[in-house]
């Protein structure tokens, strides 16, 4: 199992969207470490019912589910504003304890205050220049190494991350990295994760 989290983009997928979620979570050896649905287009009932699905998919396989924004699982990902309500509203007391809670940064304050507000996991970015941000620079690997000295959790980077500069992001202190574009387009998922 590889330390790639695949983000899903279902609108970038060619063929069957669920198809190709189980062409990567059968990768073998090479198969990422979680699949984080993130849908963010869709209504909560549709997100639920897609999310069931996936899920199936993910525990075949063993592969970790990640449900974003709506509750599906074990591991929840907010975006650190909805964390940060949930927080300050004392509403995050009402989810289940065993549930662990990731969310995104984009500077170093937002991972200090992260860790405050009980995450498990961070992904930081973008690093790189990437097509699902077209035109704005990456942060770079000095931004990510800055995040990782910033806090004790487990960062995933994200952005541009290719198997050619993958190593470069794990010797700035990521644990490992969260792909979307090249997983959801790839016609060969086991060709693009074994390079990772």
């Amino acid at each position: 199992m590889s330390e790639i989290i695949c983000v899903t983009n279902r609108i970038l997928v060619k063929e069957d969207f669920l198809k190709q979620i189980e062409k990567i979570c059968e990768c073998g050896e090479c198969k990422p470490r979680a699949v984080l649905l993130r849908e963010k287009d869709l209504p909560q009932n549709e997100y639920l019912e897609l999310a069931a699905k996936v899920q199936k998919i993910c525990s075949k396989y063993n592969v970790a589910f990640i449900s974003h924004t709506f509750l599906c699982g074990q591991i929840l990902h907010l975006p650190l504003q909805k964390l940060t309500e949930l927080s300050e509203t004392k509403e995050i007391t009402k989810l289940p304890k065993n549930i662990k809670i990731g969310t995104s940064v984009h500077s170093v304050e937002d991972a200090k205050n992260a860790q405050i507000l009980g995450a498990s996991y961070l992904i930081a970015g973008h690093i790189f220049e990437t097509d699902c941000k077209k035109g704005l620079k990456g942060r770079g690997l000095s931004f990510l190494e800055q995040v990782t000295k910033a806090t004790k959790l487990p960062v995933y980077a994200i952005g541009g991350i290719t198997p050619q500069n993958y190593k470069s992001v794990l010797e700035s202190g990521a644990k490992g990295a969260a792909i979307m574009s090249s997983a959801m387009v790839t016609k060969n998922p086991a060709e693009l994760f074994a390079a990772f």
